[in-house]
């Protein structure tokens, strides 16, 4: 029900019942008003027919005539002596024997009171009739008129009077009405705005409201929340702008509330975090729960029960890598961590060192075989034709090898070029995936692999699929090479959120020692660089992986698995 119904029906309410008190109170005066007159009437009689008793000392037939002298031709006046004896009445023949009246209700009533009153059936003339009894000392006198149609319509109340109460009460409605939706017009209209910026249909028109003290505070109301909105509006670009800014910094961080559950973490955060932890973290609130954070779980909740802000900062390592940890506490009780690498601008400068010198190494050493066997061949022209199609061969493979490092050479440019060399496109990473296997499934089947999937049918991604088809062909030639022999590889895409996939790449083999780990993507390093070339590698894969992930905008690491084996994590941007 509307406010404007509410404030009616109250008003109404209380105007009706003063109305029925008012009209009640009218009505019973009006019918005593009746009445009372009625009984002055009667009174005039009985009181003129015992002075002329007085007077004239009448007889039967000498009262009968005085009573037709009466303007009531219907009156019946009737003497009783203090005996009860009917000394009187005009309504019966002189001699007529009637019943002592002594006790009936209006004789004894007038014993009490001035005026004795009954309206009842007369046992005489079998009528109904409206009597008025006077006692006097000698004698009583009552007069009564027939109670018929006539005489009950004369002792009711003047009716007009409700009619006119009627006419006043639709008045009153009508005006009742009309102030109430005057008054919550206002009101009216504020409550419209409300179910309008509920639903978001909130537009620039000004809304009227009436010029009046209830008008000017709605107006007001509405410029408040215009300007809330406003503020909230800006207050989430704001938000949307932080946000973009943490997914893209290459700073860890997470924010947590105060019972340690995740309200916001970038990716770098969830990669640092699985870095730390020898086990896959699902969730950034797992962390709390590693060795490597004890003395900064205890910091936060010594912070928390003091409630007071506060901040620490430590440094962990972990897998030859060296990160800086900070944790701040604020006054609401929520708190942030920001995890830092600080080994990655060193493993660059030293990337940038070596740089020249590997690309020269690595170029020198096929180019140095392809010569001497090509110095071989010119200077002994007699050389027997199965030696020297071996020199030939040789030169062959060293030639391929080089083909090869140039090529891995130029998709790292090409990399490095970014967005206008690698178009994107709408690709599913599980049917790249898909692709790879096939590509390899006689190594896989001449090693004897076992591969588990744990990733579902459908990863579609905005990408290049040539770079996210290097980047897990890379991974598994790398394990097929150097991982050993009956290796179980495991692909799991363990999380992904609004922005990203993130995958973990693990094998039970053979490992790499811890400090390696932190140059493994570099280019041309080999952790065993004469096993290495020996397999024919050119040192470039992991760096092409490394790149080709940087492109889709995510992160990788490496660390070993605690039963064994390497792990790579890392994470592909959707869009």
């Amino acid at each position: 029900m509307t406010l404007n119904r509410r404030i009616f029906l109250y008003f109404f309410s209380i105007f009706f019942i003063m109305l029925i008190i008012i009209s009640f109170f009218q009505y019973q005066r009006e019918k005593d008003f009746r009445i009372e007159q009625l009984d002055q009437q009667l009174s005039t009689y009985n009181l003129s027919i015992h002075r002329f008793i007085l007077e004239q000392k009448p007889d039967w037939k000498h009262l009968e005539e005085y009573v037709k002298l009466f303007p009531d031709t219907s009156l019946r006046v009737t003497v009783i002596d203090t005996t009860g004896l009917v000394i009187f009445d005009s309504t019966v023949k002189q001699g007529t024997k009637l019943q002592n009246h002594l006790h009936r209700p209006e004789i004894i009533m007038s014993n009490s009171v001035v005026n004795g009153k009954a309206i009842r059936h007369s046992v005489s003339t079998g009528k109904n009739y409206y009597y008025l009894a006077h006692h006097f000392p000698d004698c009583y006198v009552r007069s009564a008129l027939p109670y018929n149609f006539n005489l009950s319509v004369l002792l009711k109340a003047n009716t007009f009077f409700l009619y006119f109460m009627f006419f006043l009460l639709v008045l009153v409605i009508i005006a009742m009405y009309l102030i109430a939706s005057n008054f919550t017009r206002s009101i009216d209209r504020l409550r419209d705005f409300a179910l309008r910026a509920e639903k978001g249909e909130i537009s620039d028109m000004e809304i009227e409201f009436p010029k009046d003290e209830l008008g000017a505070i709605s107006k007001n109301i509405v410029q408040l929340y215009k300007l809330v909105l406003q503020t909230r509006d800006e207050l989430y670009k704001e938000r949307e702008k932080l946000i973009t800014h943490l997914q893209i910094s290459l700073e860890g961080l997470g924010i947590f509330s105060s019972d340690k559950k995740e309200i916001l973490a970038n990716s770098h955060f969830i990669q640092y975090t699985n870095i730390l932890s020898d086990e896959q973290c699902e969730s950034s609130d797992q962390i709390f729960t590693l060795p490597e954070f004890n003395d900064l779980t205890k910091f936060i909740d010594e912070s928390l029960l003091l409630n007071r802000p506060n901040k620490k900062r430590l440094v962990i390592e972990k897998g030859g890598r060296v990160f800086s940890v900070q944790c701040i506490v604020f006054q609401d009780e929520t708190f942030e961590i920001s995890i830092n690498d600080i080994s990655l601008q060193e493993h660059e400068n030293e990337l940038k060192r070596h740089l020249t010198q590997n690309i020269s190494h690595e170029l020198k050493t096929p180019v140095s075989s392809i010569l001497g066997y090509m110095e071989s061949i010119l200077e002994n022209p007699d050389l027997d034709p199965i030696r020297q199609r071996f020199f030939i061969e040789r030169s062959f493979q060293q030639a391929q090898r080089l083909s090869a490092l140039l090529q891995d050479i130029s998709t790292l440019n090409k990399i490095d070029e970014g967005q206008r060399l690698f178009e994107k496109e709408n690709c599913n990473i599980a049917e790249v995936i898909g692709d790879v296997l096939n590509d390899v499934h006689l190594q896989i089947e001449q090693k004897q692999f076992i591969i588990i999937k744990n990733f579902p049918s459908n990863l579609p991604i905005q990408g290049n699929r040539s770079l996210i088809y290097s980047i897990f062909r890379n991974l598994f030639d790398n394990a097929l090479n150097y991982a050993g022999e009956r290796i179980t590889i495991d692909i799991n895409c363990y999380r992904d959120d609004k922005n990203f996939y993130y995958f973990s790449f693990s094998d039970n083999g053979i490992g790499v020692p811890d400090e390696h780990l932190g140059r493994l993507f570099e280019r041309f390093y080999r952790v065993d660089k004469g096993r290495s070339r020996k397999l024919g590698g050119t040192g470039l894969g992991l760096a092409i992986v490394k790149n080709g992930v940087f492109f889709h905008r995510g992160t990788i690491s490496a660390k070993n698995q605690p039963g064994g084996g390497l792990s790579f994590l890392f994470s592909l941007r959707k869009k």
